[in-house]
């Protein structure tokens, strides 16, 4: 299959005008495949030759203005299109398509509790060829008239408003003038509840089998969903485009969640079986308004090329997290933000696979995939955080809404966003847009404390490893003593350009002094010798979790910069999270001391005891919450307890009785939890695991059962998971990142150690009949990465040096190995 070079999209873009797409899919002929018509009327500017792109199982047969094209023409993903005139012209394809099973194009799913089937769209960046031919680039926007036959008893979601014409025939109401990659469907026995607001329909739809947990949920997601549109409404002057706003929680969904307009399709792992924290609300929420905000971001106003996905993701980063804390309940969710979603950025931005924000070009769609990623999503919001702070927010709704008018239902660059700001304030945006989103790297800021010229009195001065500007505020903190322990009191907050024109007065010395305290820039924070014993005294004495979540991050980035040793980052946790009220601020920090330094940065030899110290956190945290009055903590803590169990006796308990020992009772989620770590100490059996299946017979348990079955320590069982990912091809995305997720154990060492020269090869020829999304899975989920040791990394540069994996996993198997890189100097260190 041949990619779209940015060059090509060019010459494409000005040779046509595509009008309008008239498609109609039948999904009642099978279930490996369905048929698709599609009617393509667009104008020629010259006489020219170009190509339209799809994926056919079959093409039966194409016409361009009643003139056949012989369908052996088809090369790849290209049916040529010879001999173009200037003028109006109609392509007509009639073709056969494959069902997906690795949620690309069109993906269909059977629910195993109760044998329903569902199908429905992710045409992102290549995969509308996979349902239907399209010229297929975001800057060759049109209006797409869709008709649907389903089978009995389905409905129809679309873009637009369904209405149901008989004979299981569906007519989506006519789009306005949107993306190829922006079309969806999504069919099947849907469970809906529907609402209005302000005049507008509004919907939320999932599987029959979780109506029962979607229900209680409902007014909550609604309620979330006005609140983030009339917010939008008050910011944007631009009204909502699109005639409904539908929200479908689907299965195996790659993504968290895919913007499609008035169809917004949601991974149904959204839609909770089991106990969760109110984070984890949170986190829900922020996603319907991350994705409310792609209206504007991304729907409206699309990009013309992927070079410019910021002006997408970034953007819909930030916005959702600063509406959400804004309009709705969730009043904290930039410490979420800090703890949980800025280490992704500071990661990403710290590879050999690190790029700009906005990069001066992607040359093919391929690479255009890869840049999805933590520097897109996080830093993109980070910088544009550090903008509005920079700017002022009235001047930078003001761009906005310039940008908007300018551009609607069209396509736009950064140039033109950068314009459109420039029109609305006197500050040089352009030089800001130069140093913050054509660079890449992660700046360093350094305090340097020093006597002032008067007794008792100190200045700033900050060293500054890297090139942007920064405005951060200068947290100082003097510590006070009480009988309840001690804790940190602000004494002021000073604002401070980076680079500093001249030292910073602070008066006297402070117990703390904080660089970037709120957060408000992207950059790694270090502490004078001072404020780092203050910090390891005093953390969780620290007023905001803002600011706790800014020094918390300073750590981890010590830890995996070889600065702090990872011991002293679990014990910094085990002295402090025991007082912690922030749920964001545990389950971020529990999670890099289980995953990385646990598991990764600590030897072998050290990793018992760091399982019981991280056990002796969980229990402090389960004793502290025994009144009941915080549920959410005590579910992170029994989680991350059954995580880190190095002995099966407890856990199992809990299992036997379906409880822990004044709650909560054992949920499906925990159930399975409890039987995959038993799984990895050997203390459970296939029986056991059958008859979990049995008694959760659900989708997720089906995950669950071969998440356990791949983690059983045995020589049979391995070989079944490593068959079941890399040879019988049969395994959804889903099955298979839960095989993948149960293989790989850090106390099954040499029980796996044959398999890690194996993975390589079978790695690339696995991704290379597959496909992007499963080589997404088996670089990410799949990769060795508890084999820390210098035969893994050469076994890793040998094979990105002669193998030729494609680029997807080529992209990840560069993060694996400099992860892995990483840990291993940190252990030096």
């Amino acid at each position: 299959m041949s990619v779209l070079t940015r060059d090509e999209a060019q010459t494409r873009a000005k040779l046509l005008d595509v009008h309008r797409y008239t498609i109609a899919l039948d999904l009642t002929t099978g279930d490996e495949t369905f048929t698709s018509r599609t009617v393509v009327r667009f104008t020629a500017r010259a006489e020219a030759d170009t190509f339209v792109e799809l994926k056919p199982a079959e093409l039966r047969e194409a016409t361009l203005d009643g003139r056949p094209l012989d369908p052996e023409t088809l090369d790849g993903n290209r049916l040529p299109l010879k001999g173009l005139i200037a003028g109006e012209h109609e392509l007509r394809i009639d073709a056969v398509m494959r069902y997906s099973r690795t949620g690309e194009g069109m993906h269909r799913f059977t629910d195993p509790s109760d044998g329903e089937s569902y199908v429905y769209t992710q045409l992102f960046m290549e995969d509308v060829q996979r349902v239907f031919a399209a010229f297929d680039q975001p800057d060759l926007k049109a209006v797409f008239d869709l008709t649907v036959t389903a089978p009995e008893g389905w409905s129809v979601l679309a873009n637009g408003i369904t209405e149901h014409l008989g004979e299981g025939r569906w007519q989506a109401a006519p789009t306005p003038l949107i993306s190829t990659y922006l079309v969806a469907v999504a069919a099947g026995p849907w469970h809906s509840v529907r609402t209005e607001h302000r005049g507008l329909p509004f919907g939320i739809h999932c599987r029959r089998s979780l109506a029962p947990y979607l229900d209680p949920d409902a007014d909550e997601i609604f309620e979330i969903t006005r609140q983030c549109y009339d917010r939008y409404h008050e910011k944007f002057e631009e009204p909502y485009p699109f005639d409904s706003y539908d929200q479908a929680f689907v299965p195996e969904f790659n993504a968290g969640a895919m913007e499609n307009p008035g169809l917004v399709t949601f991974r149904d792992e959204f839609v909770y079986r089991s106990a969760v924290t109110d984070t984890e609300r949170q986190t829900r929420a922020m996603v319907i308004a991350h994705e409310m905000a792609h209206m504007w971001f991304g729907d409206l106003v699309t990009l013309r090329w992927w070079d410019d996905i910021w002006l997408n993701e970034s953007f819909a980063e930030y916005m959702g997290y600063q509406t959400l804390t804004e309009a709705t309940r969730f009043t904290d969710t930039w410490v979420d933000f800090g703890v949980m979603r800025k280490g992704w950025g500071y990661d990403a931005d710290q590879r050999p696979s690190t790029h700009p924000v906005a990069p001066e070009a992607v040359e093919d769609t391929a690479s255009a995939m890869l840049n999805f990623d933590g520097i897109s999503y996080a830093k993109g919001a980070s910088a544009l955080r550090q903008l509005v702070h920079w700017l002022g927010e009235k001047d930078f709704l003001a761009g906005i809404n310039t940008h908007f008018a300018r551009h609607r239902f069209g396509n736009a660059t950064l140039a033109d966003f950068i314009d459109s700001l420039a029109s609305a304030t006197e500050r040089d945006v352009h030089a800001w847009a130069d140093a913050w989103l054509r660079t890449t790297g992660v700046d360093t800021l350094r305090p340097l404390v020093t006597r002032g010229a008067e007794e008792g009195t100190y200045t700033l001065q900050v060293e500054h490893k890297g090139s942007r500007p920064h405005r951060i505020a200068v947290g100082l903190y003097d510590q006070d003593v009480t009988d309840e322990g001690r804790h940190l009191v602000l004494r002021d907050r000073l604002d401070l350009d980076v680079p500093q024109s001249e030292p910073l007065p602070i008066g006297k010395r402070p117990a703390l002094l904080l660089l970037n305290d709120g957060d408000l820039t992207y950059a790694k924070v270090r502490f004078d010798p001072q404020s780092f014993t203050t910090v390891t005294e005093c953390l969780s004495g620290l007023p905001s979790p803002l600011t706790r979540a800014v020094v918390w991050n300073a750590l981890r980035d010590a830890v995996r910069d070889g600065e702090l040793p990872p011991s002293a980052y679990l014990e910094a946790a085990r002295a402090h999270l025991p007082h912690e009220t922030d749920l964001a601020l545990v389950q971020g920090v529990l999670a890099f001391a289980a995953t990385y330094v646990a598991d990764r940065y600590i030897t072998p030899e050290e990793r018992p005891a760091a399982l019981s110290l991280l056990t002796a956190l969980c229990r402090d945290l389960i004793r502290r919450t025994e009144d009941g009055d915080n549920p959410g903590l005590r579910l992170i803590a029994v989680r991350h307890c059954i995580n880190v169990a190095a002995h099966p006796d407890t856990i199992a308990a809990w299992l036997a009785d379906g409880t822990v020992p004044g709650g909560p009772e054992l949920d499906p989620e925990l159930r399975w939890r409890v039987l995959a770590r038993l799984a990895v100490l050997g203390a459970t059996d296939e029986a056991a695991i059958a008859a979990e299946l049995a008694r959760d017979p659900s989708a997720t348990g089906r995950e669950g059962a071969a998440r356990c079955r791949a983690a059983l320590p045995s020589a049979e069982a391995k070989a079944a998971a490593w068959d079941a990912m890399f040879t019988r091809d049969d395994l959804s995305n889903y099955l298979f990142t839960a095989t993948a997720q149960g293989f790989w154990q850090p106390e099954q060492a040499d029980l796996v150690r044959q398999y890690v020269p194996r993975y390589y090869d079978d790695a690339v020829a696995l991704a290379a009949r597959r496909g992007p999304a499963i080589a997404d899975a088996v670089g990410r989920w799949a990769f060795p990465d508890y084999a820390i040791d210098e035969d893994t990394l050469r076994l890793g540069e040998t094979c990105l040096r002669d193998a030729d994996p494609i680029p997807a996993l080529r992209r990840k198997l560069t993060d694996q190995l400099d992860d892995l890189g990483r840990a291993l100097r940190v252990r030096q260190a």
